[in-house]
């Protein structure tokens, strides 16, 4: 080998060592805490879609209880058996404007039987030993019907519990019942068997569980919400979301509209009930049972800010774009005013009344409010300017979230609207600024600085829609994957690392029905009896759980291969003053380990044990499911650690959560 080969090839060597030695360093500035954390900075958004509220977090298990549907026998069916002479009438009594329907059972011979059944919302999830309450109003109109006959059946017909109701008058009477089950069944149904003949009206069946959330009657599936609880949300988000629009003004969300008796509460069809093809759902209606009243008792319950969004007078722009036009916004407008009073007022104001009689004389303390959901336009800032200007005025400390329109990427001239929505915000000031991202996976990655160079002296921001979608947005392909999910986890770094301007943030949608869905992927998926957080819910749940207090500088030295493809680590730091712990979240999105450095610079350890919290998965591809609801799931560690200074080997495809005790 001649002398200018074997020094070329000694310093590849020597090259090569040192990159195998080198290692990236994460440093931590530690003694100079920066901006504070908004304790909002992590929450939810619910929204009725993929069946979230009816066949979901709403208990009940009778689908179109009040017969309002358009097809007011949609989800029941007519039970006839040999023998009878009987009929059912649908009927309408325009003394109950709100709930107008009702059904008329005419029975001139019973036969063997005859009645009707109801299917449920892809049929209802019964559980062994379970207690349900029954409910029916109910009157006799002529004859003698004795009885009604309830029955669950599962599947296959076989009887799980029964009970009966008699003792009818000739006035309308709500009826009640308990039944007990002998058995479990996924897709149960609910059979009333009508015993005698004669004439009887019917309406406002209901079947609950009396397990519910806290135990309350008319009340909210206890594991869903403990899902949520597990959280520990900054703020609720509700109703919407695109519901809040409509397709048309006439069928927009109408919080006045969801107070009171459930048998008052005017239903209203969902949005979601035609809007994909793919995934056509014509008996997805809202029966508003989960209400406004019930979204600030979650709230609550939750420990979480209510953030209600209210229409703006436009429907959605995707769809009818339908305005109601500037010299009839007060209506409007003062609805907005209303559910200030309604969630803050004294018990002698009008809504405050309303509130209290409801059960809650005291005030939720709603501090702020959304006007519109995804609007853009000119059409939307004069209508904006009207709202913030007479809340202001009337409440100035509340404070008013604008709109960006929906996510620039998806709909035309997107891009553009958001930023001629931006040129005003800047001169408008509105409080906070609401963005949405459905994009795919990569794009996530590689803008974890996406708002490292936005305006400090504007408005505060709110991511309050994104979720990662692996082949498209409203894909029906879409999956809960756990890149989708780790891709989001290294975007929050950007965003906590920024959480001097970005205040609040969630991931939508939050809940999908693995029978009833329209859109994926979801955060928290479930059938009529179980429920799982997904990959996505695990990194929601995981920065949601520790924020920190104030965030801290953090700088990365010798990232491999970040510059290149983003696959090194991504990070962010914040500082825990009221644990007195540095808290370190890292991402390592390389399909490698990745041993580091790590220098807490500026500050001492208070103890020796510093926590691990490790959420990762073989393969990029891997979600969790009904089979596995646990396959990507956080694992909590002790770590030993003697000095400020530390090594530590982050695992592939990884997020890890550090927490140091530091003084």
């Amino acid at each position: 080998m001649n002398s200018s080969v074997y020094r070329r090839t000694m310093w590849l060597l020597a090259t090569l060592a040192c990159m195998v030695g080198a290692q990236p360093q994460l440093t931590v500035n530690v003694g100079q805490p920066g901006a504070t954390i908004s304790p909002t900075m992590y929450g939810i958004f619910f929204e009725d879609i993929n069946f979230a509220a009816d066949g979901g977090l709403y208990a009940e298990l009778v689908k179109n209880r009040s017969f309002e549907f358009d097809r007011p026998l949609q989800g029941w069916q007519i039970l006839k058996k040999s023998g009878a002479d009987a009929r059912i009438l649908i009927l309408r009594d325009e003394t109950r404007p709100r709930n107008p329907r009702f059904v008329r059972m005419l029975v001139n011979r019973p036969g063997q039987e005859f009645g009707l059944s109801n299917e449920g919302f892809r049929g209802m999830g019964i559980r062994q030993n379970a207690d349900y309450r029954f409910s029916i109003a109910a009157r006799q109109v002529a004859g003698d019907i004795h009885a009604l006959r309830i029955e669950l059946v599962n599947e296959e017909a076989q009887s799980l519990a029964h009970t009966q109701i008699e003792g009818f008058s000739s006035d309308w009477q709500t009826y009640h019942s308990d039944l007990t089950s002998d058995a479990t069944a996924l897709q149960a149904r609910l059979n009333i068997w009508v015993e005698g003949r004669g004439t009887l009206d019917i309406d406002v069946v209901s079947l609950f569980p009396k397990d519910t959330w806290k135990g309350r009657e008319n009340g909210l599936r206890p594991d869903l919400v403990q899902l949520l609880a597990d959280m520990q949300p900054g703020f609720l988000r509700f109703p919407g979301g695109c519901i809040v629009e409509g397709f048309d003004l006439s069928q927009r969300y109408q919080w006045k509209n969801t107070l009171g008796p459930i048998n008052e509460r005017i239903l209203n069809i969902n949005r979601w009930n035609f809007e994909f093809k793919h995934r056509q759902t014509p008996d997805y209606y809202q029966s508003y049972g989960l209400g406004f009243y019930e979204y600030f008792l979650l709230a609550e319950d939750l420990g979480a800010e209510p953030m209600p969004i209210i229409n703006c007078g436009m429907a959605c722009q995707f769809n009818t774009a339908e305005l109601t036009p500037m010299d009839q916004l007060d209506p409007y407008v003062q609805d907005a005013i209303d559910l200030i009073e309604f969630a803050n007022g004294p018990t002698e104001s009008n809504w405050g009344t309303i509130r209290a009689q409801m059960g809650h004389p005291e005030p939720f303390n709603m501090k702020m409010i959304g006007i519109g959901n995804e609007q853009w336009g000119p059409q939307y800032v004069e209508r904006y300017k009207v709202f913030a200007k007479t809340i202001k005025d009337k409440y100035p400390d509340m404070q008013l979230i604008a709109a960006t329109g929906s996510d620039g990427t998806i709909f035309p001239n997107g891009e553009e609207e958001i930023e001629y929505l931006w040129s005003f915000w800047s001169q408008l000031k509105p409080d906070i600024v609401d963005e949405h991202f459905y994009r795919k996976p990569e794009w996530f990655l590689e803008n974890t600085g996406w708002y490292n160079s936005y305006d400090r002296t504007g408005p505060k921001l709110f991511v309050g829609e994104y979720a990662s979608q692996s082949v498209g947005v409203g894909s029906p392909e879409n999956r809960n994957s756990w890149k989708c999910a780790l891709y989001e986890a290294a975007f929050m770094t950007g965003l906590e690392r920024n959480a001097d301007l970005v205040t609040m943030t969630c991931y939508a949608p939050l809940f999908g029905h693995e029978q009833a869905w329209q859109w994926r992927p979801d955060l928290i998926w479930f059938d009529n009896l179980i429920s799982y957080g997904s990959a996505n819910y695990y990194v929601q749940k995981l920065f949601g759980l520790h924020p920190g207090t104030h965030v801290l500088a953090i700088q990365i030295d010798g990232n491999p291969n970040l510059e290149k493809n983003k696959k090194g680590l991504h990070a962010s730091a914040t500082l825990d003053k009221r644990n007195s712990q540095a808290i370190i979240k890292v991402v390592n999105v390389a399909d490698n380990p990745v041993k580091a450095t790590i220098n807490l610079h500026d500050t001492k350890l208070a103890g020796s044990i510093a926590t691990v919290i490790l959420l990762t998965s073989k393969y990029l591809t891997d979600e969790n499911s009904l089979n596995e609801p646990r396959k990507i799931y956080p694992e909590e560690t002790s770590l030993e650690i003697n000095s400020s200074r530390f090594m530590y080997t982050f695992k592939p495809i990884s997020l890890t959560i550090l927490r140091v005790p530091v003084r």
